[in-house]
């Protein structure tokens, strides 16, 4: 798809998406990293339940540094996979205190570096929280993108690269926020595409078009003959 075409379609789906933006709750780079790190396979809604308490305790990461990952578990358990995320909070911690003076890198190369943090995570973190254009690809930006033909694949970062080349990189963050909140709202796995702004341009609602057939009334089944003769 020409990427004229495809900052057309981005630019429809913010008028449905206004002011799109991470749901996280966060004050500065730390929290929004530690806060992205417990979000997966888990609901923004609920890491904002655990964060503020977390916050209060650890406000940054020397004092995350300092404890053990059994101590965490209690409290990002509602997380789910609270063992694992327990590890990867105090191991990135430990990494940012010790190699990098107590600050998040603001590099994609060194975030990636740290211990639990993947290309989304950094990706997060650099659009929304230290300035760094940044796309984050997730289910929701992949199962979208591809359903509207704006990106293929279901490789993360060929999507974020298809993606990257067709707009430029001051949209990237605020497109990746309004994919995922489509992805939420109406591109579900079961869409609502009558509520669509940009089902026009999609090629799933197309091909769904080209498969409806129109539904004929059943017929009336036929009554039984009497046979003749008496009883």
């Amino acid at each position: 798809m020409a990427a004229a075409t495809v900052r057309a379609i981005v630019s429809g789906l913010e008028t449905q998406h206004p002011n799109a933006t991470t749901e996280l709750h966060f004050t500065n780079a730390f929290e929004l990293l530690v806060a992205t790190i417990l979000s997966a396979q888990c609901t923004d809604e609920r890491v904002n339940r655990v964060t503020p308490g977390l916050f209060a305790r650890y406000p940054d990461a020397a004092a995350l540094a300092a404890v053990e990952p059994e101590t965490l578990e209690p409290i990002v358990e509602p997380t789910g996979f609270f063992r694992m995320k327990s590890r990867s909070l105090v191991g990135m911690a430990r990494a940012i205190a010790g190699q990098h003076g107590g600050a998040v890198p603001a590099t994609m190369a060194e975030l990636t570096k740290l211990p639990g943090v993947g290309r989304k995570t950094a990706n997060v973190v650099l659009g929304h929280a230290l300035g760094v254009p940044g796309l984050p690809v997730d289910r929701h930006v992949l199962r979208v993108a591809n359903r509207i033909g704006i990106a293929e694949g279901d490789d993360p970062a060929k999507v974020e690269e298809q993606l990257c080349g067709k707009l430029p990189a001051e949209r990237w963050t605020r497109t990746s926020d309004t994919l995922i909140l489509h992805g939420r709202r109406i591109c579900r796995p079961k869409p609502l595409c009558a509520e669509c702004v940009v089902q026009d341009d999609c090629d799933y609602f197309h091909a769904l078009q080209r498969l409806a057939r129109p539904i004929r009334p059943a017929k009336a089944k036929a009554k039984p003959k009497r046979r003749g003769g008496k009883r």
